[in-house]
């Protein structure tokens, strides 16, 4: 994960050599040899998630003219975001992250919790659901694609009654715990004071909320926001159709994989979304936006 953008380029070389000292430990080794079970652990991957974004923002607005007027990100994405835009310093949010991470993880390993995607169907109606079965709403992602997060046996039986709910089907996600739900309340406890004592200023550009919906208003309004998206829905949806009523097309998805797109073609059909996950794909990124 992230080897050969370190490899390539020697602003990310520094980035990531900047991030293992902040840490005080070397994340680049869990990045690029794993065990992908020590990775996937929720206070490496966290972190790992991060450190990979912005390594490749720092190659890209080098080679580049890119002039961003909005930035946002999913869940962990969402501090990503601002560190791009200057909310606060590269090694201040990661050492953020990486503790959110820790108590994330913590809380998953004191109670069973999981998830499951809802296909198809209505908010309204995946709100009734998680209802019924005592579950929460994790993630308003795009049309057709919603995210509940609770108990198992909650989300076995959200799973169960899917179609019946009037959803195409209901799909139990392979994730270490419930994210983004009640469940994770002793991490977003744990979590405010260490956002409280983060030093924060204004973005140099919109930075987006996942829990609300909206671009923030302050670094008050940024800790409150990263602290209530803890436990709170991720409405992802939101945001970027915000963004497409104010006249936005062109996005840069910058992170393992392309699920951002696959959402954004869902939201809206003529916006034009590049993703950028590798050195391969971060040249042909560059390629295609000076052309």
């Amino acid at each position: 994960m992230g080897r050969d953008l370190l490899e390539a380029y020697p602003q990310a070389r520094a980035l990531m050599e900047a991030a293992d000292a902040a840490l005080g430990r070397k994340l680049t080794d869990v990045m690029f040899s794993g065990p992908d079970a020590e990775l996937t652990r929720t206070s490496n991957c966290q972190p790992a998630l991060y450190v990979h974004g912005l390594a490749i923002w720092s190659v890209l607005k080098e080679r580049v003219q890119v002039e961003p007027v909005a930035a946002a990100g999913l869940s962990l994405g969402e501090f990503t975001a601002h560190a791009a835009a200057g909310t606060f310093t590269m090694e201040d949010g990661l050492r953020l992250v990486e503790k959110r991470g820790a108590l994330m993880e913590t809380a998953c390993a004191a109670a069973a919790g999981g998830m499951a995607a809802l296909v198809g169907g209505t908010p309204e109606a995946a709100e009734a659901l998680a209802a019924a079965c005592d579950v929460d709403v994790a993630n308003f992602n795009c049309p057709g694609q919603i995210v509940l997060s609770g108990s198992v046996e909650g989300i076995d039986k959200a799973v169960a009654g899917a179609k019946e709910a009037g959803f195409k089907r209901g799909i139990k996600l392979n994730v270490a715990g419930a994210y983004h739900s009640r469940y994770m309340k002793p991490a977003q406890t744990a979590l405010l004071p260490v956002l409280d004592a983060t030093p924060m200023q204004a973005p140099a550009f919109p930075v987006y909320c996942n829990y609300g919906g909206r671009a923030v208003t302050g670094p008050d309004d940024t800790r409150a926001m990263l602290g209530a998206q803890v436990c709170g829905s991720v409405r992802w949806q939101a945001c970027m159709e915000d963004l497409v009523d104010r006249g936005e097309r062109l996005f840069i998805e910058m992170g393992p994989g392309t699920s951002l797109a696959g959402m954004m073609a869902r939201i809206c059909a003529d916006a034009r979304v590049v993703s950028i996950q590798d050195a391969a794909t971060l040249e042909t990124a560059v390629a295609e936006l000076q052309g």
